[in-house]
């Protein structure tokens, strides 16, 4: 009985992407880390849209606000992870999928870009995340990938 087939090497263009999306990973990484040293903006954020918040209600808003920001990043890291794994590992949905996410990205770049309120730190952050995604997308679909995606 024949070993089964091998899957070729990951193509340098396959290697570059799972570098950037390890980079976007510790930009996730790097966020939550932000997230929690903008308490006193996210309080002044809060206390503004809600002025008749008590000072308990708004540390509580705050907290949960702080949290809420924590496990979306967290998610973020392990979103970004799986996705490096997969696309290295060759598997072509592993493209398709960080394709979307990066759509998603690209929508939620344009509601902090133009959504009132953001702080310029997010715009910033959310703007270099996404040209992340874009390059590793940019990589993901080149001819040279493709024949590794498409590899039996």
């Amino acid at each position: 009985m024949p070993p089964p087939p091998q899957r070729p090497t990951a193509p340098p263009s396959v290697l570059t992407a799972v570098k950037l999306i390890y980079a976007g990973a510790a930009l996730s990484l790097v966020g939550i880390v932000v997230t929690l040293t903008q308490k006193d903006a996210i309080r002044k954020m809060i206390a503004a849209n809600n002025p008749k918040l008590t000072k308990s209600q708004l540390d509580v808003a705050m907290n949960v606000g702080l949290a809420f920001g924590v496990i979306l990043g967290l998610l973020g890291v392990g979103l970004w992870l799986w996705m490096a794994s997969a696309n290295k590992k060759g598997y072509s949905w592993a493209r398709v999928v960080s394709s979307v996410f990066f759509g998603i990205d690209t929508l939620y770049l344009l509601y902090v870009l133009f959504a009132a309120g953001n702080p310029a730190i997010q715009k910033v952050a959310s703007v270099l995340l996404w040209l992340v995604g874009l390059g590793a997308v940019v990589f993901l679909w080149r001819s040279d990938s493709s024949a590794y995606f498409n590899a039996a």
